[in-house]
């Protein structure tokens, strides 16, 4: 890989920004200045506005099969630039490159959904004598996407893929935090053939998104992000054209283990979810509620697994977990830690050793925690794991408790008992549930989203494309013509 990008796209070329703004970028390891990246300003917006309306109707009349054809070109560069997409990665939010193989991974969203693309087709019906009813399905027309910094490439694709298949135009705006892979990928869309405006990327923070939300062309958008950012989108919404809205917020993800579980299993997986990305996942297992029998050999064996966590340099292959994005988000890791402190007990974390890893911590276990405390309602959005003991008797409260949250993103429950694994996970209020497995697990042919403020809709699966398409019916008189 060269240099470095940093410029907006916009019509497949990339382009400075009209004002000459940028943002910068440090190092998630070392603080260091990695770039500084273009800022779209208003002028910027509306360029890319004006030329998505034009590659949309460029791009609506291909068949199907025709952008599916695009659409496995770009999986294939994708793929290509796995390694390219982790180190840019790396840089900007702190995972470890040789763990991160997003590129391969959204390779295949891009190729499902190509999929999907040759099966966009409407219903017809004769039950109204004299009449021949059609219901289509067709695209909103300009699209816009707004992604998070700790996943993002893999955000692109849930949001980019299902939107030109269903024969949208999208703009995508990155994160201020991580802009660099996508910024990266950019040259992608035009090597793989997709028509000038059919995907533009613009960067910038909370004002560009703002420029975005609140468009008057733009007829719909899907956000990834926290739940305060959702809610002023939906505002948005509704002071303009009330443009439909995806949104997938946060999460506070409970997991049940019971006395039954697969114990080792249970372990290896709630270490990972927790540490997976340094704990910056909205579906990271971050409550656990452990039966009494097993509770013991359980949070020993999470210890266990923890200490063998290696940080360092993201760039470095000895890494397993990298720091945190930023120093903003370490100060937010450190204050919940503190909060553990004074309120329960800090079984084993807190900051990672090495005068290296200043933004770093240890995967965190903290017990004893009263179930008000911040530690255990609010996203902290690290790798922070609270732990509850439980008896057989605290089934239906332990549930209560699981539910007793303003997030409904993932859960998880851990038991060789078949009617109780299915009892409990009807019971569990989110979008998604893990059983005998957990987060980040998710799969391209099942819907994800989250219930109550962790989201409005829903991403993937086989009716992935449906929240990308208007629905239109058409009546049509026969009888007597």
């Amino acid at each position: 890989m060269s240099q470095i990008e940093t410029r907006l796209w916009i019509n497949n070329e990339y382009a400075a920004p009209h004002n000459g703004e940028t943002f910068p970028i440090y190092n998630a390891f070392d603080g260091s200045l990695v770039a500084d990246v273009a800022v779209a300003g208003p002028e910027d917006v509306e360029a890319a506005v004006q030329g998505a309306e034009v590659g949309q109707k460029v791009w609506f009349d291909l068949s199907g099969v025709e952008r599916a054809t695009v659409m496995r070109r770009f999986a294939n560069l994708l793929r290509d630039a796995t390694k390219d997409l982790a180190r840019l990665d790396g840089l900007t939010m702190g995972r470890p490159v040789h763990t991160n193989d997003e590129g391969t991974r959204s390779a295949a969203t891009w190729e499902y959904y190509a999929g999907l693309a040759e099966h966009v087709h409407g219903t017809s019906s004769l039950l109204c004598p004299g009449y021949v009813n059609i219901n289509l399905r067709q695209p909103f027309g300009v699209t816009c996407g707004i992604i998070p910094w700790n996943l993002p490439v893999g955000a692109f694709a849930f949001k980019a893929a299902p939107a030109v298949a269903a024969g949208n135009a999208i703009i995508i705006k990155t994160s201020e935090k991580a802009p660099l892979a996508i910024a990266h990928l950019s040259k992608l869309i035009a090597q793989a053939g997709f028509p000038p405006g059919v995907i533009q990327i613009l960067h910038g923070a909370g004002k560009t998104g703002a420029l975005l939300s609140e468009h008057m062309k733009i007829r719909k958008l899907s956000f990834t992000g926290s739940t305060n950012t959702g809610r002023a989108i939906l505002r948005a919404s509704a002071d303009s054209n009330l443009k439909n809205v995806t949104l997938e917020l946060g999460g506070k993800s409970p997991t049940i283990v019971f006395e039954d579980a697969d114990l080792d299993q249970a372990i290896k997986d709630c270490a990972f979810s927790i540490s997976f990305n340094s704990g910056q996942v909205c579906i990271a297992s971050s409550r656990l509620y452990v039966h009494a029998g097993v509770y013991d050999s359980f949070v020993q064996g999470l210890v266990e697994a923890f200490k063998g966590v290696e940080h360092g340099n993201p760039q470095s292959e000895s890494t397993t977990m990298g720091p945190q994005a930023d120093k903003a988000q370490s100060s937010i890791v450190s204050n919940y830690i503190e909060v553990g402190l004074k309120e329960g007990k800090v079984v084993y974390g807190g900051k990672a050793d090495g005068d290296d890893n200043v933004n770093a911590f240890k995967p965190t276990i903290i017990t004893d925690l009263p179930d008000s405390s911040a530690v255990n309602t609010e996203e902290v959005f690290g790798p922070v794991l609270v732990i509850h003991k439980f008896t057989d008797e605290q089934e239906v409260e332990v549930l209560k408790r699981c539910n007793d949250s303003p997030y409904g993103l993932y859960s998880a429950v851990y038991t060789k008992n078949f009617d109780r694994a299915m009892r409990v996970a009807k019971a569990l209020e989110a979008g998604s549930v893990g059983v005998n497995c957990n987060s980040p697990f998710t799969a391209n042919d099942l819907p994800f989203g989250g219930w109550k403020a962790s989201g409005i809709g829903r991403e993937n699966g086989p009716n992935g494309l449906d929240p990308w398409l208007e629905y239109k019916s058409i009546y049509m008189r026969v009888a007597g013509l």
